[in-house]
């Protein structure tokens, strides 16, 4: 079960420090074979292991599992989804954001949704996407339609996190989402310090990829980055980087990704997203897990403090 709760900032929302992902490589099962009724009873299972804030987005295509979850359910539950910025066209057009918003209210079977994102938004759109949606979001929540308005990054294309400084020096944004792990945690000067001071909540995404859980492609990461010279080359055991981690610390990589996310000083909630009861359990007990010790926190950093180019997923 969830223990621990954290304040979402400025928004007063309380909620558990693990959030439910809808989306990522798992889609709560639906990109594995799963069908939606299973997607449904996950969101259920993870309201019973006292998860109170779930992500997701309309084009993840998993709000209507969560709808479903939801059913009889909704009070304490934080929903947080995003609508599509840019037309298809590549447009900017405030009825495109309406219309994304009307759609997930009746999908969700919500009268009102709790946090709003603009999504995936790049520091070479940020300007013409705030000017022209944003307006349309402040309609939607002056309406009851939403409750808070949110923004976030497309960090597969935003490494150095360029366009949520940008974001929270408006601060036209009440959460943020930001990516973040222990292979690139720049956000740790970038985002997170600026966060807090503007009492902005901070959902986390991306404390785990792939490179966590297949030794070769870290070791292939990390050869990367040492012939870059973001890596030192004495700073690492190239064999096996995060060896260190193993043992009397945590069993697994991934566990000691989601300790080292949760514990970073201004992030409130940690998503974890997985179509696996089993796995969510795991999960959830890494999240609330203690820090990972000073020694280990300190090695991370010399090894990939200075890193702001992968996300670990290739």
């Amino acid at each position: 079960m969830v223990r621990d709760t954290t304040v979402l900032g400025r928004t007063g929302l309380t909620c558990s420090v693990v959030g439910l992902g809808c989306g990522g490589m798992s889609r709560l099962g639906l990109r594995k074979g799963g069908t939606m009724r299973e997607a449904a009873d996950l969101v259920r299972y993870a309201l019973d292991l006292g998860i109170t804030i779930i992500d997701t987005a309309k084009v993840y295509g998993t709000e209507p599992a969560v709808g479903a979850g939801l059913v009889g359910r909704r009070d304490g539950v934080i929903i947080s989804t995003k609508v599509w910025p840019l037309t298809p066209d590549n447009r900017v057009d405030p009825a495109h954001i309406t219309t994304q918003i009307e759609d997930s209210l009746r999908v969700l079977g919500l009268d009102v949704i709790d946090i709003v994102h603009l999504h995936g938004v790049t520091p070479e759109d940020y300007t013409r996407i705030i000017d022209g949606c944003l307006p349309a979001m402040e309609r939607a929540r002056i309406d009851g339609k939403i409750r808070h308005i949110a923004i976030s990054e497309l960090w597969n294309r935003d490494l150095s996190h360029r366009m949520l400084p940008m974001a929270l020096d408006d601060n036209h944004f009440d959460v943020v989402m930001v990516g973040c792990n222990m292979l690139n945690s720049s956000a740790r000067q970038m985002v997170l310090p600026k966060g807090l001071e503007k009492n902005v909540a901070t959902l986390l995404m991306f404390a785990v990829r792939r490179a966590f859980a297949d030794v070769q492609l870290l070791r292939t990461i990390c050869a990367r980055l040492v012939s870059e010279g973001r890596i030192g080359a004495d700073d690492v055991d190239q064999a096996n980087p995060l060896g260190f981690l193993l043992g009397e610390h945590c069993a697994t990589l991934t566990e000691a990704a989601y300790r080292y996310c949760r514990h970073l000083s201004g992030v409130n909630v940690v998503l974890t997203g997985t179509g696996d009861r089993n796995h969510l359990q795991q999960n959830i007990a890494a999240i609330e897990g203690p820090p990972l010790p000073d020694a280990a926190l300190r090695r991370i950093d010399a090894i990939f403090g200075r890193v702001d180019s992968v996300t670990g997923e290739a």
